[in-house]
């Protein structure tokens, strides 16, 4: 032992490893960079691109890039992508380093088509974000995305030469609903689709949650992509160039919501500026909602989406169950896996932050789901093994099969909040005097949604250890016991809180958490890494705007002081508290800056609300049997068949 109390050999042991680890993290970027060139090479040496201007049924001519396999040896099928994101680089001569979803479709061989949306970088028209559908069209020139698909599939089947006469259509986030667009009225040639995290409706996914508004999300996007291309271009607007690193301060500095389209996007972003006319859920955002439009689909659907997408989750989970209501008997199913926002195109999906899910599940569902299914239905290839629903089961850290999804046969079950902060299965049978808990919202002081510093939205927020925010006064803590057995929740949860406030107006925001006990099984303190013991890992969360308790079109302030039923849908889970994990809620009333701040005075618009609007309240949380609020969950029955395929990890 040294002098200064310290061990010589684990400090040279430690700085050995850390040397190891930046020569082997260098190693990996090398490695990357060198897999990455030779997919660009390969894709250059056996694809030739054609650039078309295909004309729509108005006389719209949207630019397509083609690539079609230089062997001409067989046909091929189509598999198209349509994007508001730019199919660059531009001209013939200029190749993608990637294409198809995954590393592994140029190898394949597929003719790959990109085609720029209407209004976009080169192609002509206007861009309307989220375009309507237009049911029972009236013209033949009416168009929408759907018709634009068609139109669009019509014209390289009769153009482009060695096609099979098969098409599929994938996209990952905003063109994941130009995907689910293209199926409705489906083309006869449009075989297969595969919807990834589409967005379904603004109202809440994206752009809001229930009624809260995305600022940190929503702000920096419409920064660059909100602005409109008055001709033909292909150039990307700049991006918001941020002051400070601190979003958080940044956000807070900036005040009201309403000082973003006056100081910062000074009004040239129409769409904000629209949006901002519209607080509440009306026709400018149930016309954007494709979900009730999903219908005469024929095409083999695959909504992919990620447990931890922090950004369409909604889209992934409730755009499978529109075209299962809407379309019976057509193959649709849905896959869903530990991931971050498209997290499983192109990362391995082993870990998301510092939680690891113990083997490549990215991987593993690009080789079972992603390639066979194109393969499958645009080549008449290969058996497709494929569940109704191919499900992560988070916690546990493995793969799930179920023929319905959610799962038939759950347990209901009530997690109440008691007193003294404890979570139980068993009903609080007090009265209502004095039993509830308590806290100030201060808009001065909202409680952050991550503790990373960051101008953008942290999308490892929805894994992170939410430590940071249980020790502040204004997050009331409900904790189970440590479990005698293992716990596995599935599908939806719903949260009633019977709350009372001495504002007009509030946000209620509720977390699943699994609390890991203290000290976890074979950690060892000399072997470096982080100690993960009384980490409190977040499976869920979500926000209510309660001005729309009632409805989401018309909302009603709160009357000072009256107990009132919130009731907050959660997405869904499934996910497994370990024994010796304790399960634990946390309720709170702000997640800044990722949503804007309630004011919690009156405001009819919060996008309009002034700095002396912003006054801060007392919440109270009641407990009683009269009163007792509660989150609402499906427990999966232990005898339930779990699936792991050949060469995952079993627990």
């Amino acid at each position: 032992m040294a002098a200064d109390g310290t061990h010589p050999l684990r400090g040279a042991r430690s700085l050995s490893l850390a040397v190891l680890c930046i020569l082997s993290v260098a190693t990996l970027h090398a490695q990357v960079e060198e897999r990455d060139q030779e997919l660009a090479d390969f894709i250059r040496s056996h694809y030739e691109k054609h650039e078309y201007r295909v004309p729509m049924r108005d006389g719209i001519a949207l630019y397509t890039a083609v690539y079609v396999p230089n062997d001409h040896a067989t046909a091929y099928p189509f598999l198209m992508l349509r994007t508001p994101y730019s199919c660059g680089p531009y001209g013939a001569d200029r190749y993608p380093d990637h294409l198809g979803p995954t590393k592994q479709f140029p190898a394949e061989g597929y003719i790959f088509v990109c085609q720029d949306v209407r209004g976009r970088f080169l192609s002509e028209g206007e861009f309307v974000n989220m375009r309507p559908h237009l049911e029972g069209r009236r013209s033949p020139k009416d168009t929408d995305e759907s018709t634009d698909t068609y139109d669009t599939i019509e014209w390289l089947l009769e153009h482009v030469e060695g096609n099979n006469g098969r098409v599929g259509q994938w996209g990952n986030s905003y063109p994941g609903f130009y995907t689910s667009a293209g199926a409705i009225d489906s083309h006869p040639a449009l075989v297969a689709v595969s919807p990834n995290a589409p967005i379904a409706d603004w109202f809440f996914d994206d752009m809001h949650h229930h009624g809260a508004f995305t600022l940190s999300l929503s702000f920096p996007f419409f920064a660059w992509f909100g602005h409109p291309h008055p001709a033909p271009t292909t150039e990307w607007p700049t991006r918001f160039d941020f002051p400070t690193p601190d979003g958080y301060q940044f956000f807070l500095d900036l005040g009201s919501v309403a000082n973003v389209d006056r100081d910062l996007l000074k009004g040239d972003v129409a769409f904000w500026t629209e949006m901002a006319r519209h607080p509440d859920y009306d026709s400018f955002w149930r016309s954007r909602a494709i979900l009730p439009h999903l219908r005469r689909i024929s095409a083999a659907v695959m909504t992919v989406g990620g447990w931890f997408d922090a950004e369409d989750l909604y889209g992934s989970l409730h755009t499978y169950q529109a075209v299962e209501a809407q379309n019976p008997g057509i193959f649709n199913v849905l896959v869903m896996g530990p991931w971050r926002h498209g997290g499983w195109l192109r990362q391995d999906g082993r870990t998301l932050g510092d939680a690891d899910f113990g083997f490549p599940t990215a991987e593993v569902f690009r080789a079972r789901a992603m390639v066979p299914f194109f393969r499958h239905y645009l080549k008449g290839e290969g058996d497709l093994d494929l569940p109704e629903a191919w499900m992560f089961e988070t916690g546990a850290d493995r793969w799930r099969e179920f023929a319905h999804w959610p799962p038939t046969g759950l347990e209901e079950r009530t997690l109440y909040l008691r007193e003294h902060g404890a979570l139980a299965f068993e009903a609080p049978t007090v009265g209502d005097a004095e039993d509830f808990e308590e806290f100030v919202s201060d808009p001065a002081n909202p409680v952050p949604y991550t503790p990373a510093v960051t101008t953008a939205w942290h999308a490892e927020y929805m894994v992170e250890d939410q430590r940071f925010a249980a020790h502040r006064p204004d997050v009331l803590v409900f904790r189970s016991p440590p479990l005698e057995e293992d716990l596995t929740v599935a599908g939806p949860l719903t949260a009633h809180l019977w709350v009372a406030t001495t504002g007009r107006d509030a946000d209620w925001v509720v977390k699943l958490v699994d609390e890991y006990p203290g000290r976890l099984p074979g950690h060892d303190p000399d072997a470096g890494g982080t100690d993960r013991g009384g980490t409190q890992r977040m499976v869920r969360s979500e926000i209510f705007r309660g001005r729309y308790r009632a409805s989401y079109e018309h909302p009603e302030p709160f009357e000072p002081g009256k107990i009132t039923e919130v009731v907050i849908p959660l997405q869904d889970v499934l996910h497994t508290f370990l024994r010796g994990h304790r399960v634990m809620v946390q309720v709170q009333s702000s997640l800044f800056p990722l949503f804007d701040r309630n004011p919690q005075s009156w405001v009819p618009n919060i996008f309009q609300a002034r700095p002396e609007d912003f006054v801060k309240a007392t919440h109270r949380v009641w407990r009683t049997a009269a009163h007792p609020s509660r989150l609402e969950i499906g427990v999966l029955p232990a005898a339930a068949p779990v699936v792991v395929p050949v060469g995952e990890k079993a627990n």
